[in-house]
């Protein structure tokens, strides 16, 4: 079965915690925080929605019924290696951490537990997981995947290009020097003519259907350098 997308733009968490006091409190809690939560009460329904569905970070209980924490965890790694696991446990004691770690979690909080303090530890894991997408205007650049957009237009950008964008739009509203667009758009041992850069910015302008007489997107700042307008 094809894992389950959502809306890229809220990370959505699984939180599987049997107790109804702990469960229907932090649910409302994190969604306060601006997460998207589902929420379940047995370790079956964990294991179920965690294999087929994509989670910023998923959130369980070690003593859940039906399949326990620990099971859980085992199943949901086989299918996804990488999202981040917070195990919540009533024992604190080493053997029941280093069991929840060895089943492939993350992290884990002791109950009772602070909520400021598990908080912190969410924001953590959804970060960690979160793809970093850098964001100027209407332009957005995707660097892992080394994809950009315009909008819902996606771009067609060669290397060097993709790299000049992504070096203005990381410094969107900031002056980019030439001497720093050259070290590190091309090398710090580059000897030929800076007319490359000139002709990557046209090419560039063009594609994002700047007016290259009048540019409101990459912007000369005559005598320093290139700035990305925000």
């Amino acid at each position: 079965m094809a894992r389950g997308t959502y809306d890229a733009s809220v990370a959505r968490l699984l939180l599987a915690e049997d107790d109804d006091g702990i469960r229907l409190p932090l649910a409302r809690a994190l969604e306060r925080e601006g997460y998207a939560v589902d929420a379940v009460a047995d370790g079956t329904s964990a294991a179920t929605m965690g294999e087929e569905n994509d989670y910023a970070l998923i959130v369980l209980d070690i003593g859940l019924p039906g399949l326990d924490g620990l099971e859980v965890c085992r199943r949901v790694r086989r299918a996804d290696a990488d999202v981040p696991i917070l195990f919540l446990t009533a024992q604190d004691s080493e053997l029941d951490a280093v069991a929840g770690l060895d089943a492939g979690a993350d992290d884990y909080v002791t109950k009772p537990f602070g909520l400021a303090e598990l908080m912190a530890r969410v924001r953590a894991q959804v970060r960690r997981s979160a793809p970093e997408v850098l964001r100027a205007a209407d332009v957005a650049v995707d660097p892992s995947a080394r994809r950009a957009w315009v909008g819902d237009h996606e771009l067609d950008l060669t290397p060097k290009e993709f790299d000049l964008l992504e070096l203005l739009v990381r410094n969107s509203g900031q002056v980019v020097v030439r001497d720093r667009i050259m070290d590190e758009v091309w090398d710090e041992n580059w000897f030929g003519s800076t007319k490359t850069l000139d002709m990557h910015v046209s090419s560039l302008r063009r594609k994002l259907g700047d007016d290259a007489a009048a540019p409101t997107r990459v912007v000369t700042v005559r005598g320093v350098g290139l700035r990305f307008e925000a």
